[in-house]
């Protein structure tokens, strides 16, 4: 117990997952990340969720991010996809999306 409390302490990364937090009004089907200035999209981080997708105002775990500024490319479920541009990504905290943050939406 007292080991895990010095890790903790010594690396508090560790101790917080880091989140996506929809804000938006539609569930998201499919959030990719990729470095700005980049389109390099990683995975799917929506496949941390146990249903694959993450309804407004839930958060999810994200997997293989390391801390920057990234684009996101969300996939909604009425048909988007769109751009959510200069997402800060922190380690152990949850960064959010709302509606205000899309642009460049495409059916």
């Amino acid at each position: 117990m007292a080991a895990a409390a010095v890790v903790a302490l010594a690396c508090p990364a560790m101790a917080k997952d880091t989140r996506f937090w929809n804000l938006t009004s539609s569930t998201v089907t499919s959030l990719e990340l990729a470095p700005e200035p980049t389109r390099a999209f990683g995975p799917n981080q929506c496949l941390n969720d146990p249903d694959g997708a993450v309804d407004h105002d839930e958060r999810i775990k994200v997997v293989g991010v390391s801390p920057g500024v990234y684009v996101a490319r969300l996939k909604l479920k009425d048909g988007r996809t769109c751009l959510a541009r200069n997402v800060t990504v922190e380690a152990g905290k949850a960064f959010a999306v709302e509606d205000k943050d899309l642009t460049d939406c495409a059916r």
